[in-house]
């Protein structure tokens, strides 16, 4: 298990593109994340936080070209990225593993520069908060490390989260519809 100080360390992206999973900074709070695109690193995240198999889990993107669907309307997605807005969006193409039986997939595009740059070298990334299911989301390193200890491959330190407000979220439907979800 290794920790960085920076998610711009070389390691954090080779890690996550050999199918590591670690815990990083996101524009909301401290999440943890896997290369979307790896089933079995993704099942790891689930059966690391008891996740509800259930619950599709967020995707974070670096452009809409990182969608696993293709979209009528890419000016409207831009309309609200980058920033803290997920967008639910229908699924057709997205694995399984993703959607699961929700047929749609929640997306970020987050404005946070190095992020950006992360993600624009590995991929999209699902990002779900630092915690196991059902308590409170780490805001630190060392809380996600009580939770998780070396159970993950990486840590990387970026300070306590001050903001843990969540993203605004919204669905836009298969015919286009913007609904206001929080």
């Amino acid at each position: 298990m290794k920790i960085f100080t920076s998610i711009t360390d070389p390691g954090v992206a080779a890690l996550l593109m050999s199918g590591g999973i670690g815990v990083l900074r996101t524009d909301t709070l401290y999440g943890v994340v896997a290369d979307a695109q790896n089933e079995e690193a993704v099942d790891r995240i689930y059966r690391l936080k008891a996740r509800d198999e259930a619950k599709s889990p967020i995707v974070l993107v670096a452009s809409v070209d990182q969608l696993f669907d293709d979209i009528d309307q890419p000016s409207l997605l831009n309309s609200y990225w980058p920033g803290k807005v997920s967008i639910i969006l229908p699924a057709v193409k997205a694995p399984q593993w993703i959607s699961r039986d929700n047929h749609s997939v929640a997306y970020r595009l987050p404005a946070k520069p190095s992020l950006q740059s992360l993600l624009s070298e590995t991929g999209p990334l699902i990002a779900p908060s630092a915690n196991p299911e059902g308590l409170q989301p780490a805001s630190t390193i060392r809380e996600a490390q009580a939770y998780f200890g070396d159970a993950v491959d990486f840590y990387v330190d970026e300070g306590k989260v001050e903001d843990d407000s969540p993203s605004r979220l919204i669905r836009i439907t298969s015919n286009g519809e913007v609904e206001e979800l929080r």
